[in-house]
């Protein structure tokens, strides 16, 4: 199938499912219900095939291009069928589990992602560590054919619906902290773990704690070998800061057709709607070209910062915009359609920290990009 008639043929299938996709919820809903309803579009595009192009066939794919899945996350997220800040989550763990798990343990496990069956979660930060991802302090020791896993993690988003967590541990004391380090595929139910969701200011619940207290994890559930941890964490952190926004391209040019309708007459300063209309319309043209490159073949890499910042960006100019236009709903909420917009607005004060805060991006742009050398 090419790339237009996929698209028609979405496109059509949706309209012809809009009341069977359709939230049974108005505005954001509950955390739990936003998870229930990602589940549900999973597995019902899953089992037509939408969903399965796009990723090979030997994890249960149609094969094809990436733009595949690109403009299904577009198509599903201008129709508000799913909430995009974590719709994506399967572009940032999918890709790499392809690349480093067993070939068996992949052809099981990123189906029943790809379908909604099970939610993964992303063990990175740890408490203290900031953005020095290789300074974590979570240990696995060998024991016979087991890792027996201790320590802690911290923004673990999603990680109470979670089945399976993709782990960085350290195994080494190498005198390179990036070499001591060991990807690991964890059973969330495993003994050991305590998880417990972190209090946010917008009202959804999504970042957690995720303790672990001597885990046992099967030694067949490392990602590639053992001390090659860092180089699945620099695989999984580009996908993170581009493919996993392709959704927010579309979000946030509907979020922000809909707040220029539903404003007051004159609230809304034209230059103001002019300039995050211009940063929706930059973040989404890197997007597509970020899109493209990855279609011809190309790797991902620290180009993606750039990508990063200017969905921050970007996010944060709607929702400043939305502040202003709609400051009833942003400010003390109301009704579910209120409610969310205040939420949004919460949310993207985060915006320039989640996926690496915007200084680090720009350092990354600095000096691997523009080889600008080390901070002095």
């Amino acid at each position: 199938m090419d790339l237009d008639a996929f698209r028609r043929g979405l496109d059509a299938w949706l309209d012809d499912h809009a009341d069977e996709l359709r939230p049974e919820y108005e505005g954001s809903g509950s955390l739990d219900q936003q998870v229930a309803q990602l589940a549900k579009v999973k597995r019902l595009t899953f089992d037509v095939g939408w969903m399965r192009w796009g990723w090979p066939e030997r994890v249960g794919g149609l094969g094809g291009s990436n733009l595949y899945r690109a403009y299904l996350g577009e198509a599903v997220t201008e129709r508000d069928l799913w909430e995009p800040g974590f719709s994506a989550l399967h572009e940032v763990l999918a890709p790499t589990m392809i690349d480093y798990a067993a070939p068996a343990l992949a052809a099981v496990m990123v189906p029943r992602l790809l379908r909604g069956d099970e939610m993964w979660c992303q063990g990175f930060s740890e408490p203290g560590t900031g953005s020095n991802l290789a300074s974590l302090t979570c240990r696995a020791v060998r024991d016979g054919d087991v890792w027996r896993v201790t320590g802690q993690k911290v923004w673990t988003s999603l990680a109470q619906y979670s089945q399976r967590c993709v782990l960085l541990t350290r195994t080494g004391t190498a005198e390179s902290a990036h070499r001591g380090i060991t990807a690991l595929f964890v059973d969330m139910e495993a003994p050991g773990i305590t998880v417990r969701p972190i209090g946010a200011m917008h009202g959804h619940d999504e970042f957690c704690e995720v303790f672990f207290d001597d885990v046992a994890v099967p030694l067949d559930r490392t990602l590639g070998t053992e001390g090659q941890g860092w180089s699945v964490a620099m695989d999984i952190l580009p996908f993170e800061r581009s493919t996993a926004l392709w959704h927010r391209t579309a979000y946030l040019h509907h979020r922000l057709q809909q707040l220029v309708a539903s404003a007051a007459p004159g609230s809304l300063d034209a230059a103001e709607v002019g300039e995050a209309t211009q940063l929706v319309y930059a973040f989404r043209a890197r997007s597509r070209a970020t899109q493209h490159r990855l279609a011809a073949g190309g790797r991902l890499g620290p180009e993606t910062s750039v990508d990063k910042v200017l969905m921050a960006t970007a996010e944060q100019a709607v929702f400043d915009l939305a502040g202003t236009g709609l400051a009833a709903e942003v400010s003390v909420g109301g009704g579910p359609v209120s409610a969310r917009w205040r939420a949004e607005f919460l949310y993207a004060r985060a915006a320039t920290i989640y996926g690496g805060s915007a200084e680090i991006q720009r350092n990354i742009i600095a000096r691997r990009l523009l080889e600008l050398g080390d901070e002095r």
